[in-house]
């Protein structure tokens, strides 16, 4: 699928691609969820996350605590309060750091409240996309606060991008599950 660079298609990519995880997450045994990903050394020497996240939890988190930089990130623009999308001491070099922050944040967190965490802070977003008009998620300008992107990038990247991220770590766990 194309990156999405209208609103319909914004919505349809989100929705969709949050329905597929779930059918995914609801394919998968209670066991399945709730055990530590193996991956053996399959993902060695690839991209940090393939480490730091253990299980489906992990998974979950992750997509919800990007779900409130964007949510987090639009409200405090939109009352005047100037704030980057990561948050200080965070840069886009950087924010590899933010995530395990994040997943130590969590490790207290169930399985069960994360799914509905994640659940809610989608719905949320959804709803946050359909405050906005077409050209004021896609059209460059409309908000300074976004730079030199768009609102509708930064909702494609923590929405449908980042679900397709989250079904391939699930997938992988799938393949390598062992009863």
């Amino acid at each position: 699928m194309a990156r999405p660079t209208t609103k319909p298609d914004l919505l349809k990519a989100a929705n969709g691609e949050f329905e597929k995880m779930w059918e995914l997450i609801d394919s998968m045994t209670a066991d399945e969820q709730k055990a530590a990903f193996d991956f053996g050394n399959a993902f060695a020497g690839k991209e940090a996350h393939w480490e730091r996240d253990k299980n489906l939890r992990d998974v979950l988190v992750h997509l919800y605590e990007w779900h409130q930089l964007l949510l987090d990130w639009v409200e405090s623009n939109q009352k005047g309060e100037q704030k980057p999308f990561l948050p200080a001491p965070y840069n886009w070099r950087s924010y590899g750091q933010m995530n395990v922050g994040f997943w130590e944040k969590h490790q207290g967190t169930s399985l069960h409240d994360a799914k509905e965490m994640v659940k809610e802070s989608h719905e949320t977003i959804i709803k946050l996309i359909n405050h906005f008009s077409n050209d004021e998620l896609f059209s460059k300008g409309i908000f300074p606060w976004a730079g030199t992107n768009t609102v509708g990038s930064y909702c494609v990247s923590t929405t449908a991008s980042h679900y397709g991220w989250a079904m391939k770590k699930i997938k992988a766990h799938k393949k390598t599950y062992k009863c």
